[in-house]
């Protein structure tokens, strides 16, 4: 199976601590990688990542907040220190481009790549993406400042060759692509073999829902259904409700029950407020709800 994992990299809310690093995510799907908001510090905690940075081909930013995109401007001049050619996409709420295009401007005339801004609508629920082996879909948010969340979904891969099945029909090479496609084989001696009885079903369809710093939002349970890993918010626990309502957030338990009216397989929270040292009470509260919740932490990651 091909490669479909989520690396945190901050997981904090606005005020960095001791203990995390503000909101940046780097999804690897099937090699490709993708930058999901990019908060201070994401250079230094790439690196215990292992991957490479110059393969990024895509960021995803989620809001014109500075804990959110505060490390782009020096991750983007690095990425033209070490002369990354490749053009650079990066995708965000309309209100984000002209910060883009400031840092161009102003601090990146000679980057030596092409920096492409794609202007998105945070209110639409729309694929804006998509290539051979993904589709990326905007998740419309509730925020103090106009916020979408991004639906990253695996395309449907092909069926598998049975080894054993081709090696007995004696099945020639230059035919296994059409096979996997859904072609039938005819032996020399005129036998029809059906598809099914040379191939096995692809692997499951996986898919990741990012979902950025938010109010509950009733449609995300739809948008989002059967989603494979849910990341939701969580920067308070229910105690603290009424400060989650005023600065725009979720807790932890109304993250749970979107994860679960959306019969996500796993939850992770995160976007804790720096008011906790220990996580653990917003596990609990999400877990009581929704069993299969995960504390999102620096360094970790998940495969899908």
């Amino acid at each position: 199976m091909q490669p479909f994992e989520v690396h945190i990299l901050g997981c904090g809310s606005a005020l960095p601590t001791a203990r995390h690093l503000p909101s940046a995510q780097v999804v690897n799907l099937r090699g490709k990688l993708l930058l999901i908001d990019c908060g201070e510090g994401v250079q230094l905690a790439w690196r215990h990542t292992g991957l490479s940075w110059q393969n990024i081909t895509h960021v995803l930013l989620s809001h014109a907040h500075g804990d959110h995109v505060f490390g782009l401007p020096g991750l983007l001049s690095t990425m033209g220190l070490l002369g990354r050619t490749a053009p650079l996409f990066i995708h965000g709420p309309s209100n984000l481009q002209t910060f883009v295009e400031f840092l161009r401007g102003h601090f990146l005339p000679d980057i030596g790549y092409e920096i492409h801004y794609q202007a998105l609508d945070p209110k639409e629920h729309t694929m804006f993406f998509e290539d051979r082996s993904m589709e990326i879909w905007t998740l419309p948010l509730q925020h103090r400042v106009p916020c979408c969340g991004y639906l990253i979904k695996e395309k449907p891969g092909l069926p598998h060759i049975r080894r054993e099945m081709i090696d007995f029909y004696q099945v020639p090479t230059w035919a296994i692509n059409r096979i996997k496609a859904g072609d039938d084989w005819q032996t020399p001696d005129g036998q029809l073999v059906p598809h099914s009885l040379l191939t096995t079903p692809p692997d499951p369809v996986r898919s990741y829902a990012y979902c950025s710093d938010t109010m509950p939002v009733g449609e995300l349970a739809e948008w989002c259904k059967d989603v494979t890993l849910m990341y939701h918010e969580a920067t308070y626990a229910s105690s603290e409700g009424e400060l989650a309502q005023k600065y725009g957030h979720s807790t932890a338990a109304q993250a749970a029950l979107t994860a679960k009216n959306a019969r996500a397989r796993r939850l992770l929270i995160g976007h804790y407020s720096a008011r906790y040292s220990d996580e653990s009470v917003l596990l609990q509260e999400a877990q009581n709800i929704f069993p299969a919740t995960l504390l999102a932490q620096e360094r970790q990651r998940i495969t899908l």
